[in-house]
């Protein structure tokens, strides 16, 4: 990958150009077999909870918007362990409670609350999923609507008053976890089997010429503003780029994007950087994306591998070659992904 920019100065499309001939499309791949992933992270065959003795493990789960919560929330339940689940007061599906052990409603800004609460129940790890949308943290009257506690006080007045940037937000409220002895997971754990994997993942549209010089030279730039910190898609058509996401989120980028390609087909990049602290933010898909998608006249998505959940994968997947939209996935540490003529279709084997 290209180094990052240096500040005052702008990308050069041609260095980009000459730099992405060498792409090589991921040959075919298939799966992998069903695994589980330790507390720690370190993927493992699964092992019967009857082997441990004692009352199963705990693991918390803080969950905002959406059915990604439901996901991990199953995978942990698989794994062994109990779901302590702690849902954003607004945020949350009003299912989710049904699907956990233990749950308790809490305020997204009551920091000091979500710890008391985890340590009652003796819960020394944790995950956090599900959608916040990044433009509330630019509101009018934010602190009426979302009363701090003290730790969030704390917290805003040292740091976050200066940098709203996402990264940083979510990297304050790790450590200020970890201070207080809950461990916030990457959120990967337990989604072994709905993150995006490198290759051809659909096999009835496969990429066009048009798809590998967008592919090549759209790469670069998304990893160029996911490092920055600017957002984690942008929209690529004929070597030009028509929109950047930033704090508007993925969908307005798709309904942005859309017009300015005059009913022409357009590629859709997304992907977090290679370096994302993956226990939050986590760049996300569904079947809805998929459709969203479409109805703008999108035709293509390349989606970062491990580094992209795909809710429910094998329905996005499927849903896509319905629709006749190419979905490919790229290793991030590939320096650019495609040319040799595809050197390998259909990464999933139907």
């Amino acid at each position: 990958m290209e180094a990052p920019l240096q500040s005052g100065t702008s990308p050069n499309v041609g260095d980009f150009t000459r730099s992405t001939r060498r792409i090589m499309l991921p040959r075919r791949r298939v799966f992998p077999s069903d695994r589980t992933m330790s507390v720690s992270g370190t993927l493992q065959s699964p092992t019967p909870t009857s082997a441990t003795p004692g009352p199963p493990l705990r693991v918390g789960l803080i969950a905002g918007q959406g059915q990604l919560p439901f996901l991990v929330a199953e995978g942990i339940q698989r794994a062994g362990f109990r779901v302590c689940g702690l849902g954003l007061a607004g945020q949350f599906d009003p299912d989710l409670p049904a699907q956990c052990d233990q749950f308790q409603s809490v305020g997204i800004t009551q920091l000091g609350r979500w710890i008391r609460i985890l340590r009652r129940w003796e819960v020394s790890d944790a995950i956090m999923v599900g959608r916040v949308a990044h433009s509330r943290k630019h509101g009018r009257f934010l602190w009426l609507r979302y009363p701090p506690d003290l730790l969030a006080l704390r917290l805003w007045y040292s740091t976050l008053r200066h940098d709203r940037r996402t990264a940083t937000m979510l990297t304050v409220l790790a450590d200020a976890l970890g201070r207080r002895g809950v461990n916030l997971l990457d959120c990967r754990v337990y989604l072994g089997d709905q993150m995006a994997i490198d290759g051809v993942l659909t096999t009835r549209t496969p990429p066009t010429a048009d798809v590998e010089r967008d592919l090549a030279f759209g790469w670069p730039l998304l990893m160029l503003v996911a490092d920055h910190g600017i957002g984690q898609a942008i929209a690529v058509r004929g070597c030009d780029v028509l929109a950047v996401e930033a704090a508007e989120g993925t969908d307005a980028l798709i309904d942005r994007a859309g017009p300015l390609a005059r009913g022409r087909p357009w590629m859709l990049l997304k992907s977090s950087s290679a370096t994302h602290d993956m226990r939050a933010d986590v760049a996300t898909i569904g079947v809805t994306t998929i459709e969203r998608l479409h109805a703008a006249g999108g035709r293509t998505l390349v989606v970062g591998a491990d580094h992209v959940i795909m809710i429910d994968r094998e329905a996005v997947i499927r849903r896509a070659e319905e629709l006749n939209i190419c979905i490919i996935g790229v290793a991030l540490n590939t320096a650019a992904p495609l040319p040799p003529r595809l050197a390998g279709l259909g990464a999933i084997q139907h």
